[in-house]
């Protein structure tokens, strides 16, 4: 995804840069060698977090200390590995998703293999069930959100569907990303695709855009700016009460409130959901091949999984692995998420994204 990868929420925490993540029992000399190196440096977008306890946990266990390679958002990090094929930055790498998952593929940028414990994974995320290019880690559901108290004052109930933010009722009240260059956008664009087809969703953005729909170029500005249900959108004067975002920005909201409410201020619409899914590939090249197997068996192992959801907020593919309270509380699921192929995706993409281009900014 573009800017916030699979959570733009994930911008309220997440740190910047190069990030040495050390633990207990390992002996990080620096060595860089396939043999000797106590380094596995993993190559992600900007979003990628996670616990000092599970980090040295992983050391501990396997000896490893990792290294995070931060690259930007994933559409920019999976350029630079494109760059890079063969000689790559590192030996893992993390957040291609099924929007660009063909284009990572189609450039053999991953060895390999089949991690430990994909039995437990379930089978619908495995997208490279029979090659084992590509490891799924976690899912997540781009939505429209909504401020709960514009429509409780408007005694106006609010959208249920990708149709109904074409009644007149929701005129001017949607604010979304640039498909061309956010990864939320996309992902609502693509959802509006799976609804309504290669032939019906460019119709779609016609109404929507004489229903009003405002674009801005990424989720910061969407959110945290023109929405009128968050924190930031409440400080910044915000007054689109829809936005297009994740389902997980309800708790979010919740869990930086200060003091914390009892009910989430934003709710989701979940007949608009696109479901995202994450992967983390063994690098073709990796100079430390062993230390990234077992780092991909960690990614899908249940403690990984279970501390995601509060440092990445996103939903973790291992069966077994138990959610957060803050997310089975105020957190959205939607029963039937909206998917498109990954191959439809890569012979589509670049023409759904001129044709909506062409319709909504002009």
């Amino acid at each position: 995804m573009n800017t916030t990868t699979k959570c733009a929420a994930t911008a309220l925490a997440a740190a910047l840069g190069v990030t040495v993540l050390a633990g207990c029992g390992g002996d990080d000399s620096g060595s860089t060698g396939a043999g000797g190196s106590k380094t596995v440096t993993l190559v992600s977008h900007d979003s990628f977090d996670a616990s000092d306890a599970v980090l040295k946990a992983f050391t501990k266990e396997t000896g490893y200390t990792v290294k995070v390679l931060k690259s930007g958002d994933a559409g920019a990090a999976l350029n630079q590995e494109i760059l890079t094929k063969g000689s790559p930055r590192g030996d893992v790498f993390f957040g291609v998703d099924n929007t660009l998952l063909s284009r990572a593929l189609d450039n053999g940028l991953f060895t390999p293999y089949e991690a430990k414990g994909l039995d437990r994974v379930a089978a619908d995320v495995q997208l490279d069930a029979d090659k084992h290019r590509v490891t799924p880690v976690d899912t997540g559901d781009i939505c429209v959100n909504y401020d709960k108290k514009y429509f409780a004052d408007k005694k106006l109930d609010p959208p249920t569907s990708f149709d109904d933010l074409l009644k007149p009722a929701y005129k001017n009240l949607l604010v979304t990303e640039n498909a061309a260059t956010s990864s939320p956008g996309l992902g609502f664009l693509l959802g509006t695709v799976a609804a309504h087809g290669d032939s019906g969703y460019q119709d779609y953005w016609k109404k929507l855009k004489a229903n009003g729909v405002k674009v801005v170029d990424g989720w910061e500005q969407a959110y945290n700016e023109e929405f009128s249900g968050s924190a930031g959108g409440k400080k910044a004067g915000g007054d689109r009460p829809l936005v297009v975002s994740y389902a997980s920005s309800p708790p979010v909201e919740v869990l930086y409130a200060d003091p914390q409410p009892t009910e989430a201020p934003t709710g989701v619409v979940t007949g608009t959901c696109f479901r995202q899914i994450e992967f983390a590939g063994l690098l073709d090249g990796a100079e430390n091949e062993a230390g990234g197997k077992a780092l991909l068996d960690f990614l899908i192992g249940k403690r990984f999984q279970e501390d995601m959801p509060l440092k990445m907020f996103v939903n973790p593919v291992v069966k077994d692995a138990k959610l957060p309270e803050l997310f089975t509380k105020f957190g959205a699921e939607s029963e039937k998420p909206a998917t498109v192929a990954p191959d439809k995706i890569a012979e589509n993409r670049e023409q759904w994204v001129r044709s909506w281009s062409s319709i909504v900014v002009k």
